[in-house]
């Protein structure tokens, strides 16, 4: 089979095709026939060996695919890697059918990303009706899917992030009410003014660096700042006990590993998510569709921040 394969870390430039044996389904694993593969921005972080889990090679790249099992059902899944080729063996427990109405790309959107987003503000910001929230990356696979999970679960207020007019335009559709620029100089201070002058309630922030200072800073009494990347690949200023203590503040971290085999932390949200998009409730941003052997332009454009929503390798060409 077709597949793109690492055998030394580094950027873009290390993902290539190669032939290689079809897995084999080990007990309790289903194999699909991969027909798109998605592409997140922890996968940028694994093929450089800096995720937080290390990597080995060789490897082959990608944790959600979306095709059919050998009894015809359309399902998506979460895998251990392996997911940029076109036969992936998965968990079955890590594998959800993929009601009518739904496409290969919207569903692969809700795996890691939809569930993160959910996640994100369900069980670790404890999002609280009427509450303010500022979602960082605001026109991305997560940022694009927690501007409106946060609207659908009674945000009071939605305050958006992104780098350009155009992907600010696209968040305000998607339910945000406000949107800023996302440069770290003044954003304190432009978060501030997006929510009336009032701090704000929860942040998610996955850029790290002065981003997640400047975030932290603009935090309410009793407010949640919830960290689950580091895009900039800049680490943040260090956080002392005492500025936390000192404004009744909060840090959390999220990786969504922890969930995986916890009851109710995967298969549920994630059905649910399917649920709410195959009603129209949300709406998965599908952004570029490449094909396999172009793995490494995805990488490029989803680190330069050219894309918007869900990216996906297209495994049949």
């Amino acid at each position: 089979m077709r597949a793109i394969q690492i055998t030394e870390f580094g950027g873009p430039e290390v993902l290539h095709v190669a032939e290689l044996p079809e897995p084999v389904a080990g007990p309790g694993q289903l194999l699909v026939d991969v027909r798109r593969a998605g592409v997140n921005y922890a996968d940028t972080h694994t093929v450089e060996d800096s995720y937080l889990s290390r990597s080995t090679l060789p490897m082959v790249p990608g944790s959600e695919v979306a095709g059919r099992a050998a009894d015809g059902r359309r399902l998506v899944a979460l895998t251990d890697g392996g997911g940029y080729a076109e036969r992936a063996a998965v968990q079955e427990a890590l594998a959800q059918e993929v009601p009518d109405g739904v496409g290969d790309e919207q569903a692969l959107a809700l795996v890691v990303q939809g569930v993160t987003a959910w996640h994100l503000l369900r069980t670790s910001a404890r999002l609280a009706k009427g509450e303010s929230v500022v979602v960082h990356a605001a026109a991305g696979g997560t940022g694009s899917l927690a501007v409106q999970l946060a609207r659908e679960f009674g945000a009071g207020r939605v305050i958006a992030t992104a780098s350009s007019k155009e992907k600010r335009d696209l968040a305000q559709e998607l339910g945000a009410d406000a949107a800023v620029d996302a440069a770290p100089e003044d954003l304190k201070e432009r978060l501030v003014e997006a929510n009336g002058g009032r701090k704000v309630d929860v942040v998610l922030e996955m850029a790290g660096g002065p981003v997640f200072d400047a975030s932290l800073a603009a935090l309410a009494p009793f407010g949640r700042l919830v960290t689950y990347g580091m895009a900039s690949r800049t680490p943040a200023t260090p956080v002392q006990p005492a500025q936390l203590m000192g404004r009744s503040r909060a840090v959390v971290g999220f990786w969504l590993a922890h969930c995986l085999g916890r009851p109710g932390m995967y298969r549920e949200p994630l059905a649910d998510l399917l649920a709410m998009t195959a009603q129209g409730r949300l709406k998965p941003q599908v952004g570029g569709v490449y094909p396999l052997a172009e793995a490494a332009r995805a990488h490029q454009d989803l680190r330069s921040r050219r894309t918007v929503g869900k990216l996906a390798l297209d495994t049949t060409r």
